[in-house]
């Protein structure tokens, strides 16, 4: 399961066996939520937000923190799908210390 970001202790993840729509989870804590990517045309459109069957939602700060990273970091996320699900690369996790708002 390739980790995208570790984000105020917050994991942004892809799990290795995914499906389109291209989505990211988050987790904490034994909590989960997902987050779905609508592109159109190729570009960033909408981001849906919904939590994951069996798991429960994130907290409201962390939701607040899994929609920071992901909205800031859409682009790159519709990136790092296709090169780990398109084009077999590895994906080196990053660490944000700093706030994206």
């Amino acid at each position: 399961m390739p980790k995208l970001y570790e984000y105020f202790g917050l994991i942004i993840m892809f799990y290795a066996n995914e499906h389109e729509p291209i989505h990211v989870h988050g987790k904490s804590q034994g909590r989960e939520s997902r987050a779905e990517i609508i592109l159109i045309d190729g570009i960033v459109s909408d981001i849906r937000y919904s939590g994951t069957a069996g798991r429960l939602p994130l907290e409201p700060m962390e939701m607040r923190r899994f929609k920071e990273v992901v909205t800031a970091r859409a682009d790159d996320i519709v990136a790092k799908w296709i090169d780990f699900f398109v084009l077999n690369k590895s994906i080196k996790p990053e660490r944000i210390v700093r706030r994206l708002k």
